[in-house]
């Protein structure tokens, strides 16, 4: 069945392959992106579907409620899938209004448009509102045991970033308890792969390597994170959209836990392997001062969309890792050449 759907931040690096994967998985689909443009955009993730006659760009500020209320009574909007938000910690901690506009009063903004038109359109408990968080929100984990987030643990939230969020999902929570919304909330571990903006860690580690200049790892190099392949996300993103309950939360991780130190490692040896030269890019690597706010260990249980909705990653890391570095490196060397 064709539907209409208003992808937030879709020209952000998780929402433009989710936009593609719909494009493939439902070709019928109208899909509506909605995006501020800002850096970590990028308007060539989109390029290929830009002049489909079922896709529309338009370019503005979910928090803008003119615009949003706009979008809501030019087209019969089915569902919401919200992507856009200011998502770099270090630049939370350095400009912390500017995360509480995109990731709080926005998705606010989003939700009041949406419960106002598919009220009136008698269909508040059908058409989808599916919310895109992080599981930075529970906080930090101990290196010292195998304890992960489950969709119960306790928000607990340790920068601007991941406090903004949190507060966003609260606020579709509670629109979906106060007014009977069918909102949906999915957290992930960290999605890496190509086309991912070079403030990221992947990215850093491989952009500086192939420059020669220093790789910064923050502090001793041991917090861990645990990684999913973009891809893979997106799977999964479509299963809890299409069928996971209303009210519910989803965790989606990769079971792909390594300290930072030890994925730089691993970069550099592809690295070393693609791109030899007289020393390895290893000797690169240095360490840095630790940053605020910097979480010591993120992982989650994913059990439950496993269980409930039968996904699980085709990507192995190893697989995602190689793929992602090489496509770095060509593009590193259409610069250049």
């Amino acid at each position: 069945m064709s539907k209409t759907l208003l992808v937030t931040g879709g020209a952000g690096f998780i929402a433009s392959n989710f936009i593609h994967h719909l494009k493939q998985k439902h070709p019928d689909y109208h899909i509506i992106n909605i995006d501020k443009r800002t850096y970590a955009g990028s308007e060539t993730n989109l390029k290929s579907i830009s002049f489909q006659e079922n896709y529309d760009f338009i370019e503005g500020d979910i928090a803008d409620a003119q615009l949003i209320n706009r979008i809501f009574a030019d087209y019969a909007i089915d569902g919401v899938i919200h992507f856009a938000a200011e998502s770099h910690v270090d630049r939370s901690i350095k400009d912390v209004k500017t995360f509480i506009e995109s990731n709080v009063l926005g998705t606010a903004v989003l939700l009041q448009a949406a419960r106002e038109a598919w009220s009136q359109a008698g269909e508040l408990d059908t058409r989808r509102f599916h919310h895109i968080s992080t599981d930075e929100v529970y906080g930090s984990l101990s290196l010292s045991d195998n304890e992960t987030f489950n969709e119960q643990t306790p928000y607990d939230p340790r920068n601007p970033y991941s406090a903004s969020k949190a507060g966003a999902d609260m606020l579709v929570k509670s629109f979906g308890h106060t007014y009977g919304m069918n909102v949906v909330t999915s957290s992930s571990s960290n999605n890496y792969g190509p086309g991912q903006h070079t403030e990221k860690l992947i990215p850093t580690v491989i952009s500086t390597a192939l420059e020669g200049k220093p790789v910064p790892i923050y502090g001793d190099g041991k917090n861990v994170r645990d990684w999913l392949y973009v891809t893979d996300h997106c799977q999964a993103l479509d299963l809890i959209f299409h069928h996971g309950n209303a009210l519910e939360k989803y965790n989606v991780g990769g079971r792909n836990e390594r300290t930072n130190i030890e994925l730089a490692m691993m970069i550099c040896d592809i690295l070393d392997h693609l791109k030899p030269g007289q020393h390895s890019h290893k000797e690169l690597i240095t360490f840095i001062g630790d940053r605020k706010g910097h979480d010591r260990r993120y992982a989650v249980d994913d059990r439950k969309i496993r269980a409930e909705l039968g996904w699980g990653p085709f990507t192995s890391f190893e697989t995602g890792l190689y793929n992602t570095v090489e496509w770095y490196v060509d593009q590193w060397e259409k610069v250049i050449l």
